[in-house]
């Protein structure tokens, strides 16, 4: 099944930049450009991630292609020196198909995404290189779903998700210049959304989502070099497990009139299910990693004017609280409290439609102090890290 899963699977598994945690909850451009406030509207075929129950909104068959383009800024600073992450742009596809059965209260669809990701990479040349070098969590997601609409006014999901998940990370153990530790893995899991939409009256609509938690048990190998080691590199079979946390999102959305679309949003994760991650079998023995992560809200808002002849702009805001303690604290995942603003323009039509947004996203700068990272020469992840992300998201949808 690994295989086959894999395969399918493919197409998402372009490492991406971290974000929430390491959560990717961008998934489509219209919803980005309002600070995925969507919740509520959930009115594309995205809305098989953002809320399945809303593709009984659509009508027919609808497929959505679209490609998430993030370019990671992270600069780090202390008085032990200086990092800078490689910022090229990573580019992550997102593919949903609906199909609404004409006379049937019943709606289908299937997504093909990445809802988690990581990639980083710094180089050697960093004062916490038996920290970290590089790294990349690359995790895809089969999603069917089945949408039923109980009423005009209501209407309930359920769907099912199959996941596949690599991870490769790479540190020196006390010379980032000429050893290596690196461990690479896969596995897959399977996990379970469920989802919500009720419009009482036509101004005002609620949406409510739930995404279930699943574990991967990495199989995969640890490497060592040592230069002048005998056998170099030395490799093993290795194993380890990391839970992906649940999350649930609320949203609710005010249409005054035809012309405008308002939303506010909260989503909350349970990163405290995300703890200690064990890797077994490497040469050096078992060796640990604490995340320990704290569980935290996105804030959402946003808003849509639509113009005439289908044409649409966007705008919206996002925060989101840093789930990472400066105790476990790693610069494979320098999350903060981060602060998100969006702008998106697109055009609906009958048989196609289209949209493309920017984001912008920035820290602050976050200071990291009391960092417990185990290092055998002593560093820490202890410095400043100043975050500044910039990414562009397009997507095209055909209607038939």
């Amino acid at each position: 099944m690994k295989h086959r899963l894999s395969a399918i699977l493919l197409i998402t598994l372009t490492p991406a930049a971290f974000g929430v945690g390491f959560r990717l909850p961008n998934q489509d451009p219209e919803a980005i450009a309002r600070g995925n406030a969507f919740t509520a509207t959930a009115d594309n075929p995205s809305a098989i991630y953002y809320n399945p129950a809303g593709i009984t909104q659509l009508d027919g068959d609808q497929l959505s292609i679209g490609v998430y383009a993030i370019s990671t800024g992270v600069d780090f600073s202390s008085p032990r020196g200086t990092a800078e992450a490689d910022s090229s742009f990573q580019l992550v596809p997102q593919l949903y198909y609906v199909h609404s059965p004409d006379d049937s209260s019943f709606s289908f669809g299937v997504g093909l995404y990445a809802p988690f990701g990581l990639g980083i990479d710094y180089g050697r040349d960093t004062p916490f290189s038996t920290l970290a070098i590089d790294g990349k969590l690359a995790y895809g997601t089969l999603n069917p779903v089945v949408a039923y609409q109980v009423n005009p006014r209501l209407s309930i999901a359920g769907g099912i998700m199959l996941n596949y998940s690599e991870i490769d990370f790479k540190r020196s153990v006390v010379s980032g210049a000429t050893d290596r530790f690196e461990f690479e893995g896969d596995d897959v899991s399977i996990g379970f959304n469920l989802g919500l939409l009720w419009q009482p009256v036509d101004e005002w609509s609620f949406g409510l989502n739930y995404r279930s938690s699943s574990t991967m048990n990495y199989d995969g190998s640890s490497t060592l070099f040592v230069p002048g080691q005998t056998p170099a590199p030395v490799e093993t079979s290795t194993t380890a497990n990391l839970n992906f946390p649940a999350n649930i999102a609320l949203g609710i959305s005010y249409r005054p009139s035809a012309k405008w679309n308002f939303e506010v949003g909260v989503d909350w994760t349970d990163w405290d299910s995300v703890d200690d991650t064990t890797l077994e079998g490497t040469p050096v023995g078992e060796v640990v990693f604490p995340f320990r992560y704290e569980s935290g809200f996105m804030y959402q808002f946003g808003a849509t004017r639509y113009l005439n002849d289908g044409y649409f702009l966007s705008a919206g805001y996002l925060y989101s609280d840093n789930s990472v303690p400066d105790a476990t604290f790693s610069p494979l995942n320098p999350d903060s409290n981060l602060h998100l603003w969006s702008v998106g323009v697109g055009k609906r039509g009958d048989a196609s439609s289209w949209a493309l947004s920017y984001t912008v996203a920035y820290n602050g700068g976050r200071d990291v102090s009391g960092n417990q990272a185990a290092s055998l020469i002593g560093e820490t992840a202890d410095g400043n890290y100043e975050t500044l992300n910039h990414a562009v998201n397009f997507a095209y949808r055909f209607s038939f």
